[in-house]
């Protein structure tokens, strides 16, 4: 290793969590000592930076929303704001270096020599080869898999191979063998009481950073609870809730940071495993099962594997890098076999489109309803969610003019929208005793879990998306109606007036729960809202 006059500093940061912020924010500032702010340049420091602007990034942010909650003087509101945007700003940027970096050290290690038509028809046809390695894996007895990431259950096969099978200590055990539940109440204790060092194992690794993002609602859900408690109080006796928030912050902080963490040791891991299995005997046995799964994709899919051989030769006689295999060429090579195929779109077209811009209505936006009794109330839900904390606002109005606004705690946009459908539902069932709901929704994966959880009869079916009691509690209720109910998807944002009064009413309902309108001028607020959609306050128009 090259030694640096730094390499004694460098190494104290490293082990020092609270010293390497101190550094990081101070060069942020730009008052930091020189012998310092050259050592946050080296390369061992990249990653440890990220974990601690995640840190620090989490508290910025709790110290102005405790300022705005406690009626901090304007003068030092704007200084809490300022450095929490510059402690986002070196978040990003620390965020973009790692990236460089990383890209960096791909480039220097070294690469599998497979040849370029395997890596363009794993590139092209992803789920095809896919099958046709799960097929070789499975004829030569090896793991499965799963047709997404076969390889990678191959390689730590290997791993364990290379490395043998080690008894692992009790509470490592403990942390592989609990339920997914179980597991993140380990990831909060760790936040909250205790560091775990148990989770920083190779078995554990992976699962630490597959969980952190259940660990970390279930702490803007402490913050939601916190908040919704002070901003309910009066100013002059905000004091307790906002003791409480300080610590739901804390602890959110160190979920951040923790977080982070976890995704740089499952990174490790994987660069771990691949140096390992390229150095390895596995390596061998890693090149004859994708080359046998070549030859499987080319019998299976004689018409692709004529356009890979034929764009995979035109492109050698011209490509400059081709004495080295064409190390970066596979992915421009698929992309020209995706835009050649029918309509302008690969066999797995959907693989990369966010969940969001699916339609769902099996027709067009404009003829939702024809297929509805006369006699069906329709509304439309919307849902609107903050950023540190689990508070959501929701809102919805009918086409009977009737309308509806409350708040909730979810963990994620899709949750809050679940909870918009589900209090609109129940509503309007409770006064409307006979005929059919329908409620219409721009959340994809709302609609989806919804009618996963009604067409089941099973308020569990949405499991997956609903995290919190609140919402599961709702969706319990709502299944016990599921046969007079329907949810259906609705293009969000382009003029919809149903749509667009149950935006404006969840967002009012955010900002009403977490204070931002005084407690006096709530009803006037509501009252005017509704007015500019046109619409009267009524038997429903009332905070659910």
């Amino acid at each position: 290793m090259t030694i640096t006059p730094h390499t004694e500093l460098i190494r104290r940061l490293a082990d020092d969590f609270t010293a390497l912020q101190d550094a990081v924010l101070a060069d942020m500032s730009g008052v930091c000592a020189p012998e310092i702010a050259a050592a946050l340049q080296y390369e061992a420091l990249v990653g440890p930076v990220t974990v601690v602007l995640a840190h620090a990034d989490v508290l910025a942010r709790g110290a102005v929303r405790q300022a705005e909650l406690s009626s901090q003087l304007p003068d030092r509101l704007r200084r809490l704001r300022a450095h929490a945007r510059r402690v986002r700003r070196a978040r990003s940027q620390a965020e973009a270096r790692y990236k460089k970096e990383r890209a960096l050290q791909a480039g220097r290690r070294p690469r599998p020599a497979d040849p370029l038509e395997l890596r363009v028809a794993r590139a092209a046809f992803r789920q095809a080869y896919d099958e046709s390695l799960r097929q070789e894996l499975q004829g030569r007895g090896l793991p499965d898999g799963t047709p997404q990431a076969p390889e990678g259950d191959l390689a730590r096969w290997a791993w364990e191979r290379e490395t043998g099978v080690r008894q692992f200590p009790a509470r490592v055990r403990e942390l592989c063998d609990c339920d997914d539940e179980a597991f993140v109440s380990a990831l909060l204790l760790d936040a909250r009481e205790e560091e775990n060092p148990h989770l920083q194992h190779d078995a554990v690794v992976e699962r630490w950073a597959r969980h952190t993002r259940t660990a970390l609602a279930w702490g803007r859900y402490a913050i939601g609870q916190a908040e919704r408690e002070a901003a309910a109080c009066a100013p002059a006796v905000r004091r307790a809730p906002l003791e409480a928030l300080d610590d739901a912050y804390q602890d959110a902080a160190v979920l951040a940071a923790r977080c982070r963490e976890a995704q740089l040791r499952a990174t490790a891991l994987h660069d771990r495993m691949q140096a390992a299995l390229a150095a390895g005997p596995g390596g061998q046995l890693v090149g004859e099962c994708r080359a046998a799964a070549l030859a499987r994709f080319a019998e299976a899919q004689p018409e692709a594997w004529h356009r890979v051989r034929e764009v995979t030769t035109r492109h050698r006689a011209e490509c400059p890098e081709q004495t080295e295999g064409c190390p970066h060429c596979h992915r421009a090579l698929a992309a020209v076999l995706a835009d050649s195929l029918p309509d302008g779109t690969d066999e797995d077209d959907d693989a990369g489109r966010p969940e969001e811009d699916v339609d769902v209505t099996y027709g067009d936006r404009y003829a939702l309803l024809t297929d509805l009794p006369d006699s069906a109330v329709v509304a439309v839900a919307d849902a609107a969610a903050g950023e540190d904390s689990a508070l959501c606002g929701f809102g919805w109005a009918a086409e009977d003019g009737a309308t509806g606004h409350g708040d909730s705690l979810a963990s994620s946009s899709g949750e809050a929208e679940v909870i918009g459908i589900c209090a609109a539902a129940l509503s309007l069932l409770d006064h409307h005793k006979d005929a059919p709901v329908v409620v219409l929704c721009d959340s994809v994966q709302a609609v989806k879990a919804v009618d996963a959880a009604l067409g089941a009869g099973d308020a569990e079916a949405a499991r997956r998306v609903c995290v919190f009691p609140e919402s599961r509690e709702l969706m319990h209720r709502l299944v016990h109606h599921r046969h007079r109910v329907q949810v259906r998807w609705l293009k969000g944002h382009v003029g919809h007036d149903l749509n667009e009064a149950a935006d404006a009413l969840a967002r009012f309902a955010l900002r009403r729960v977490t204070g931002r309108i005084p407690s006096g001028a709530v009803r006037r607020e509501e009252t005017r809202i509704l007015r500019s959609l046109g619409r009267e306050p009524g038997p429903l128009s009332v905070a659910a």
